[in-house]
């Protein structure tokens, strides 16, 4: 019986170490060459351990950056990535609870419509509308700013459907309760719907700041400015240097730093994202 129960442990262990080594393995592989000088990169194999050049490669990284990519340092970018996925996540958080509240909780003409008006536009990604959308930024004059990076991307069905979900599973009697006490709306929204959403905005945070960090299609289009550039930008112009040759040390530094900030939100919140994500019972 001790043999059989083992059997299928044993193996699904083996089969998630097998994943983790897959899955770390290109990251282990960006860490070690962004340690080497790019001559040893070139030969084969390719170095498996550390090097002696990962301090001065990061600290031309963090202060100079890549003179054939603009010469734009990684901090400066890291630092406009960071603002940009912050304002977004915030944004979106913000827009997607009050939609939320007032679809579920305020009756007026055309809620139901407005809601999926709201839902449809899960059809219309930024990839589709991207050109009607450049075009109003630009007459705007947001181009080569903060809020043109994040103002276009802050609305999201997905998080309002989600939290409309969520409170429609409130008890009535929270809201006669919240009335006895003379609370209002907004009384009502910061004192109850709020600290009880607190799982499911942990969750959403996370999702959303990595989907504001990744964004390049959007930064590309709108940002001529090297004092605008973002982190994922950088990698692109890095890789593309013309005739001369990508310096894949420096590289794959940037993009070991460009991975610290996702990982240290998820790392830091993973009690509250897996609990937001399993979470069933209010």
């Amino acid at each position: 019986m001790v043999t059989r129960r083992l059997t299928p442990t044993i193996l699904a262990h083996l089969v998630l170490i097998m994943g983790v080594v897959l899955i770390a393995f290109p990251v282990w592989m960006a860490l070690v060459a962004s340690t080497h000088p790019p001559e040893e990169l070139s030969i084969n194999p390719i170095p498996m351990w550390f090097g002696s050049m990962g301090p001065d490669n990061y600290r031309q990284l963090l202060k100079g950056g890549i003179p054939e990519a603009g010469g734009v340092s990684v901090g400066l970018m890291m630092t406009n990535s960071l603002i940009m996925a912050l304002l977004i996540t915030i944004g979106k958080l913000g827009v997607s609870l009050t939609a939320a509240f007032a679809i579920v909780y305020f009756r007026f003409p055309l809620r139901f419509i407005s809601f999926w008006l709201i839902f449809i536009t899960l059809m219309l990604p930024v990839e589709v509308r991207i050109l009607p959308t450049f075009d109003v930024v630009a007459r705007l004059g947001m181009l080569n700013s903060y809020t043109g990076l994040c103002l276009p991307l802050i609305a999201s069905a997905t998080a309002t459907f989600l939290f409309r979900q969520f409170f429609m599973t409130i008890p009535a009697e929270l809201v006669e309760a919240s009335k006895m006490d003379r609370a209002g709306p907004l009384r009502f929204f910061r004192d109850i719907l709020l600290p009880l959403s607190r799982t499911n905005i942990a969750a959403l945070f996370i999702i959303l700041f990595i989907y504001g960090w990744n964004q390049y299609l959007w930064p590309l289009l709108i940002t001529t400015d090297e004092a605008f550039y973002t982190i994922v930008m950088g990698i692109q112009r890095m890789a593309n240097t013309g005739e001369s040759l990508p310096l894949w040390h420096l590289i794959m530094g940037t993009a070991v730093l460009a991975l610290l900030p996702p990982v240290l939100i998820v790392l830091s919140m993973q009690r509250l994202f897996v609990k937001g994500l399993i979470e069933s019972e209010k």
